[in-house]
């Protein structure tokens, strides 16, 4: 395996946790407002 590729395939999970970190805290916070909008707590 070539060095670049390698490198590449390292740098890539850093990346899709980032955007898994992401979408997890954007749905969080939808589920927060929506709760506050209907007056529920999320717990």
């Amino acid at each position: 395996m070539s060095i670049p590729l390698l490198s590449f395939y390292i740098l890539v999970w850093p990346a899709l946790a980032i955007l898994v970190m992401i979408v997890l805290c954007v749905a969080l916070v939808r589920d927060i407002r929506a709760a506050r909008k209907d007056g529920d707590t999320l717990v």
